[in-house]
């Protein structure tokens, strides 16, 4: 639970315990904060002090919708207006992401962002995150990046790919982005390279992937 202090000169002392989602906190406090003081709902209206070692994670699925886009509609859609209503929530995240907490956020032509934050249920047997997630960020975001360059009724899948795992990821390393953008895209075969990044830039994995482009 958090904690919200009111001093006599209407300024308001917000404490966050590390689990709580920070979003939905900081609309819920804007509210508590603006009915508390009788002032208009304006950022200058009052002051909010955060005092958490640390910020609280985001919970990457968190009011996502789970399931799959049917043929008929992805048919309907070029490849980018595909994948950015998944990056928007107006479509629903295919079901593995839910299985293991990823998200995608961004979606361009050429590029596509996936986040995560690993926890203890990924561990390998030495106590680290399993390479198969870094496999699977790496294979989505790279495949979503070819996918969104694509026109309408065509569609892609993964003839190959491959990844380097450059440094450990564990379940103490928060939030971690994988990048992915297309090196090449023709009409029978797209490329493209993807990198898994953690909250300070660091280097965590990259790889390459190939894949078939087809008329669905």
């Amino acid at each position: 639970m958090r904690m919200i202090r009111f001093a006599d000169d209407g300024l308001a002392f917000i404490t966050f315990p590390q689990e709580y989602r920070l979003a939905r906190s900081l609309w819920n406090i804007f509210l508590l904060v603006a009915a508390r003081t009788g002032r208009p709902k304006a950022a200058g209206a009052f002051s909010v002090f955060l005092t958490s070692r640390e910020m609280p994670p985001v919970n990457p699925t968190e009011n996502r919708i789970y399931g799959t886009v049917s043929a008929n509609k992805q048919k309907e859609m070029s490849g980018l207006e595909f994948v950015q209503g998944l990056a928007s929530r107006s479509l629903p995240l295919n079901t593995i992401a839910r299985t293991l907490g990823y998200d995608v956020t961004e979606a361009t032509n050429g590029r596509v962002v996936i986040v995560a934050e690993p926890n203890d249920t990924l561990l390998n047997p030495a106590g680290t995150v399993h390479g198969g997630f870094s496999a699977t960020l790496l294979d989505s975001c790279m495949g979503l990046a070819v996918q969104s360059t694509l026109e309408k009724g065509i569609g892609q899948t993964t003839l190959e790919f491959k990844i380097s795992l450059v440094r450990p990821i564990t379940s103490e390393t928060g939030t971690i982005k994988a990048e992915g953008a297309v090196l090449s895209r023709g009409r029978r075969i797209g490329t493209a390279e993807g990198k898994i990044t953690d909250r300070n830039g660091r280097l965590l994995a990259h790889g390459t992937t190939t894949c078939l482009i087809f008329e669905t």
